[in-house]
């Protein structure tokens, strides 16, 4: 029987036995409990990242989920405001579709669709100025989830460039990540599909 410290014996995924897959599956799930960790150290990583602007791409992130977390966005928007461009070290050309990836197990679909598409919602501010279509969240425009993805780089991504803003540090926000992270992977009580929720309760009464 295999122990902890074994590794299987095929070399070809079809020739393994259901007891190497069970001792696969403990391995995985072992794995699995860490991302938290491996996530928040992306996080930092991000302190290094592309430069230009006034603020890291880490205070980038902090500014965005601090002005969540401030207007009474719940966990799920807050989380996603923290981790909405974590693609940007290894995927700078769909940051957006790799960020949300790795969310999309753990938050409620709209916060996974808004982090999905932000990067051209984005495209409003700019894309005239470097020869790409400003109007490009138009072809979304009769999905229920662009209002929100509106407001979201509006109120919180578009405006985090800030080195003045009283961004507080990751430590604030990495209990958050850990109960996202601790959640059931795809807990239709956790997506919610079809559910949508004010990012501010107080702005959006």
């Amino acid at each position: 029987m295999l122990d902890e410290r074994s590794a299987v014996d095929f070399v070809r995924m079809k020739d393994g036995t259901a007891e190497e897959y069970a001792f696969l599956q403990r391995e995985e799930a072992a794995f699995a409990a860490g991302t938290a960790d491996r996530v928040l150290a992306a996080l930092r990583a991000l302190q290094d990242s592309m430069g230009g602007y006034r603020v890291s791409r880490l205070d980038h992130s902090l500014q965005s989920a601090a002005r969540a977390e401030r207007d009474g966005a719940d966990i799920d928007w807050i989380f996603s405001a923290l981790l909405h461009d974590i693609g940007d070290a290894l995927a700078p050309h769909n940051h957006s579709q790799l960020a949300a990836a790795v969310i999309e197990p753990f938050v409620r679909a709209e916060c996974s669709w808004v982090v999905r598409h932000h990067g051209a919602f984005q495209m409003i501010y700019y894309g005239h100025h470097i020869g790409l279509d400003p109007d490009a969240r138009d072809r979304y425009r009769g999905n229920p989830n662009y209002p929100a993805c509106v407001a979201f780089c509006e109120r919180w991504d578009q405006a985090s460039f800030d080195p003045d803003y009283d961004t507080p540090p990751l430590d604030r926000f990495a209990p958050m990540v850990r109960e996202v992270f601790a959640r059931k992977a795809w807990d239709p009580a956790v997506i919610r599909e079809g559910i949508r929720l004010p990012l501010s309760p107080a702005h959006d009464a």
